[in-house]
C-alpha cells in the first residue's frame, strides 16, 4: 500500500489551493484525487470573469483562475490522479479509490483533506407537480452544456431560484440568443450576490420576482410552459396569483449541497445547518488528521475565500504530519446567536488559534443598519457595524486571540446580529 503524507480528495479550487499551501509548508508526498477528467472543478465551466480580485488582485475567468493554481501545483511537483473515484476513507485514513488504469487501489495517508465541493439541489427536492418532460435542467448542468459541450438547452427560458449560478446563466443564455422571461425566487430576498443581480439581470432587463415559485409544469415530451404563483410567509402558494409562462426550458438554481457522503461514512461529525463537517480553528474535523475546506465545509460565495480557507487547511495538515500541530487542550464552542444561521469554525482551541482567526457565517434574513456582536460567555468583546447584511453574502469577523485568552474559563463564543 503506497503511503503519502497528505491525500487531498478533490482537485477543484479548494483541493489545489490546499495542496500548494501544504507543499510550501513543508509537507512531503502529496496526492490529489479528482473524479473528473481534468483538474479545476467547477471553475472550468465558469468562463465569465470576476474571479481572483482578492487572491491575485486582478480579474480572471474561472479557467484562468484554476490555471494559476494548476501551474503552481505542477511547479511544486504535486501529482494528481484524474478520472479517479474515491470509494471510502477509513477512520485510520486509509483511502480506497479506483480508476481505469489501476483498478481498485488503497492509499495510506498521514493526513486527509476533504475538498469534494458541492452539488446542486435537484427537482425531486422541490415537490413541483407535473410530468417530467425534457427541458428541465439544473443551472450548473446548463452552464456546462453551453460553455463546455457547445449545446444550447433551449430558447425560451424561465429560471427558478436566484442563486449565483442561476443569475449568471440568465445573462449567459441571453448572450447566446435565448429569451429569459423571468427569474423567480421563493424567498423575499435574492439568494445571490448583489453584483450579479445588477450585472446579470438589471443590465439585461430580466425581471426578478421575489416570493414566487413554480406550481405547475406543462408538457409531456418537451416542456411547454410553467405556472408561477406568489407564496405567503410560510412558502405556500396563494390561490389566485398564478401566472402562466410559455417556455421550452426551466433552469433550477435552488441551492447547493456539500458532497459529504464520504465524510459521513468515515464518522466525521456533521453540522445540521451547513450539511458540512464541524471543524475547529485549524479546520480539523473530530477525526485527528482529517481536515475540510471549501464548499464541502460550507457553501461560499467567492472562490477567493475558498482558496484562502483551503490554504489554511493545507498549512495545518502539513503541520499535523510534521508533528508541529499541538494536541487540542480543550475546545470552546462557537455559537450562532440571534440572526446568524451558522458559524465556521464551530469550535476553537484558543491555545492553537491564530492571532486573528477568521470566523465566517451567514445571516437568516436581510438586516439594515446592523451591529454584529461577539460575546465571550455573555461579555461583549467585539462589534462591527454594517449598513446592510444579506443571506446571499457570507460575512466574516476576525476573532482576536488575546481577547479570548483574557476570558478565564471561557465556555462559549456567541456571534449575533442586532438591528437598528
Amino acid at each position: 500500500m503506497r503511503a503519502y503524507d497528505i491525500v487531498i480528495v478533490g482537485g477543484g479550487p479548494a483541493g489545489l489551493a490546499a495542496a500548494v499551501a501544504a507543499k510550501k509548508a513543508g509537507a512531503g508526498d502529496i496526492l490529489i484525487l479528482e473524479r473528473d477528467r481534468e483538474m479545476g472543478g467547477i471553475l472550468n465551466q465558469c468562463i465569465h470573469n470576476g474571479f481572483g480580485l482578492h487572491t491575485f488582485q486582478e480579474e480572471l475567468t474561472g479557467p484562468e483562475y484554476a490555471g494559476r493554481f494548476l501551474a503552481m501545483a505542477r511547479q511544486l511537483g504535486i501529482p494528481c490522479e484524474i478520472d479517479t473515484m474515491v470509494l471510502e476513507i477509513g477512520s485510520d485514513k486509509v483511502v480506497t479509490a479506483m480508476n481505469h488504469k489501476k483498478g481498485m487501489f488503497r492509499i495510506r495517508a498521514g493526513a486527509v483533506i476533504l475538498a469534494m465541493g458541492c452539488r446542486e439541489r435537484a427537482r425531486g427536492a422541490l415537490q413541483i407537480p407535473g410530468y417530467r418532460p425534457a427541458g428541465i435542467f439544473s443551472a450548473g448542468t446548463a452552464q456546462r452544456l453551453v460553455n463546455m459541450e457547445g449545446y444550447m438547452p433551449g430558447r425560451e427560458v424561465v429560471i427558478l431560484g436566484s442563486g449565483d449560478i442561476g443569475l449568471i446563466m440568465a445573462r449567459r443564455m441571453t448572450l447566446e440568443g435565448a429569451k429569459v422571461k423571468v427569474v423567480a425566487e421563493r424567498l423575499p430576498y435574492c439568494g445571490g450576490l448583489q453584483r450579479n443581480v445588477v450585472q446579470c439581470l438589471e443590465d439585461y432587463g430580466i425581471p426578478l420576482k421575489l416570493c414566487h415559485t413554480v406550481v405547475d409544469i406543462r408538457g409531456r415530451e418537451r416542456l411547454e410552459g410553467v405556472t408561477l404563483a406568489r407564496v405567503d410567509e410560510s412558502g405556500r402558494p396563494i390561490p389566485g396569483t398564478e401566472e402562466d409562462y410559455a417556455c421550452d426550458t426551466l433552469l433550477l438554481s435552488v441551492g447547493l449541497i456539500p458532497e459529504n457522503e464520504l465524510s459521513r461514512s468515515m464518522g466525521v461529525e456533521m453540522d445540521r445547518i451547513t450539511a458540512g463537517p464541524v471543524v475547529n480553528e485549524s479546520l480539523e474535523t473530530n477525526i485527528p488528521g482529517v481536515f475540510a475546506c471549501g464548499n464541502v465545509l460550507h457553501v461560499h460565495d467567492l472562490v477567493d475565500y475558498v482558496s484562502e480557507e483551503a490554504a489554511r487547511a493545507g498549512e495545518n495538515a502539513a503541520r499535523f504530519v510534521r508533528g508541529l500541530l499541538p494536541e487540542c487542550e480543550g475546545a470552546v464552542s462557537v455559537v450562532a446567536g440571534r440572526g446568524v444561521r451558522y458559524c465556521v469554525p464551530g469550535r476553537i482551541d484558543i491555545t492553537r488559534m491564530a492571532e486573528r482567526l477568521p470566523v465566517r457565517f451567514r445571516v437568516d434574513r436581510i438586516y439594515k443598519e446592523a451591529l454584529l456582536t461577539v460575546r465571550c460567555d455573555g461579555k461583549l468583546v467585539l462589534h462591527k457595524r454594517k449598513k446592510m447584511i444579506k443571506p446571499g453574502e457570507m460575512e466574516e469577523i476576525l476573532l482576536p486571540r488575546e481577547k479570548c485568552l483574557a476570558q478565564s474559563g471561557l465556555r462559549s463564543i456567541v456571534i449575533a446580529v442586532e438591528e437598528g
